[in-house]
């Protein structure tokens, strides 16, 4: 199983939070550009897109609400 797939499938597994730098390479892999980081708030765009942003706790992990929404937002549920 190529690593992108496992990335998809433990994101979108409702973990109880991921790492920022799995959100923020699955994001970059599916076209998303990071824009900037202020604070605790990462902006990722693509032309045509409304951007997305991206909260994190501590700097590093993304709460499972935020994962599910990027999942559904990319359309990673229907991959699965």
């Amino acid at each position: 199983m190529p690593k992108l797939d496992k990335l998809i499938r433990r994101i979108c597994s409702n973990p109880p939070g991921a790492d920022f730098s799995d959100i923020r390479q699955l994001l970059v892999r599916h076209g998303w550009t990071l824009r900037e980081c202020e604070g605790s708030h990462c902006t990722f765009v693509k032309d045509g897109e409304f951007p997305i942003t991206v909260p994190t706790v501590s700097g590093r992990r993304v709460k499972r609400y935020y994962c599910n929404a990027i999942c559904e937002r990319l359309g990673l549920d229907e991959e699965l």
